[in-house]
């Protein structure tokens, strides 16, 4: 028989991420999706209510506003991956308690930005830019599922925090 000594004891990994975690991770990546396929819709010259005027004065489209706004398409949905780190076990670029103050950092900046963008929605200058009627109402419902992305990513980041907070107590 092997005795085991404390020097080969395996550190304890934390235990896996709630299935309301995995699926809250998932929703995130998914709810910046329907934004980002209209900002390229707009970018390729689809009509989403803005007129051609619009669109070259204010958005630089045609022109470089293509790829600030295909851009800011892939950075978000980028930026919308980051949760899965959070419920996965198998790759960790960071240490937990790292990776932990990061979630929480960006957790607080997606409930500010959030805050800020509903404020630019609603301000007079921001709505005489798009025609009304369908294409503000095909906009509100793109945009839409961003407002959720702040609560789940507060939920997942709480999920991640708890369950390596619980495996370095277990640790000690």
């Amino acid at each position: 028989m092997y005795a085991m000594t404390t020097a080969a004891t395996p550190l304890l990994a934390s235990a896996p991420a709630p299935v309301w975690a995995r699926r809250a991770a998932h929703a995130i990546a998914l709810c910046a999706v329907p934004s980002g396929l209209w900002r390229i819709a707009m970018a390729s010259g689809v009509y989403v209510g803005y007129s051609d005027q619009v669109l070259r004065e204010v958005y630089g489209i045609p022109g470089w506003g293509i790829a600030y706004v295909v851009g800011l398409s892939v950075l978000a949905e980028l930026a919308a991956l980051f949760p899965l780190l959070l419920v996965s076990g198998r790759w960790r670029p960071l240490p937990p308690r790292v990776l932990s103050s990061l979630a929480w950092t960006a957790s607080g900046i997606l409930v500010l930005v959030t805050l800020w963008q509903l404020a630019v929605a609603f301000t007079a200058e921001s709505q005489t830019y798009m025609a009304s009627g369908t294409a503000q109402t095909v906009w509100g419902v793109v945009y839409a599922p961003l407002l959720a992305i702040p609560a789940l990513m507060t939920a997942v980041t709480w999920s991640y925090a708890k369950r390596h907070r619980t495996a370095r107590g277990r640790r000690q």
